[in-house]
């Protein structure tokens, strides 16, 4: 990706949130000449991935598949210091994106639906060799329980969510002429670099190109403190 479809998008999110009331952390305003400065009580947002993280999956066309999102908090199961047990994100999909048929092998997670238009989740439940099932999938939205056929695209209006087992597939789009999407996410601890299923082969954080100066840094460009 170019820096410059980075910088927007961030600034797209940073004005979706805001359209919906959603109040960003401070970490979030950090410019890259601030990060420099930041010392080790900070360390919980270096460590944990916590911040911006932009992604068009390796495609290569953010406008067609890609997320824009912020780990707002989030645990470390692979260090003690760090005892959550849970983790939150905000997400925004723009319409006429697609995000990638995936799972969680260990993570369970609410999608929730925090503003703007529908989104549109398809699920499938996983076979024991990780392919997609051809088996009724039972699906939790919002305390209510029922079962859909296997790649039924479940609905989100604002203010629905869905509750994503691990090893249940599932892709996110926007329905048509409904608008770009403000979502959240609460769920266990995450680990975007072990926990990942994609099922068809794809990139998670993008390669680069540097064409104007970094408006905010993503979650895996932090300055090692001095």
């Amino acid at each position: 990706m170019k820096r410059s479809e980075i910088n927007k998008a961030i600034r797209d999110m940073e004005a979706l949130a805001a359209k919906h009331g959603f109040a960003l952390p401070p970490f979030c305003s950090f410019t890259p000449e601030e990060w420099t400065q930041k010392g080790p009580q900070y360390d919980e947002i270096r460590h944990n991935g916590l911040g911006w993280d932009i992604t068009d999956y390796g495609t290569g066309d953010f406008s067609k598949t890609g997320f824009a999102l912020i780990t707002i908090r989030n645990g470390n199961q692979k260090d003690s210091r760090y005892t959550k047990t849970y983790a939150e994100k905000l997400l925004m999909l723009k319409e006429g994106q697609h995000s990638p048929m995936h799972f969680h092998w260990n993570k369970m997670e609410d999608i929730i639906n925090r503003g703007g238009g529908t989104v549109l989740i398809k699920v499938y439940n996983s076979t024991e060799n990780e392919e997609l099932a051809d088996t009724p999938v039972k699906v939790h939205c919002d305390g209510c329980q029922f079962t859909v056929e296997a790649g039924t695209q479940i609905e989100l209006n604002p203010g629905e969510s869905i509750t994503i087992y691990p090893y249940m597939y599932h892709d996110f789009d926007v329905k048509p002429g409904t608008g770009d999407v403000l979502l959240g996410e609460v769920s266990m601890c995450n680990d975007d670099e072990t926990d990942n299923r994609f099922y068809e082969s794809t990139g998670r954080f993008p390669e680069i190109e540097e064409d104007e100066k970094p408006y905010r840094l993503l979650c895996n460009e932090y300055p090692k403190r001095m």
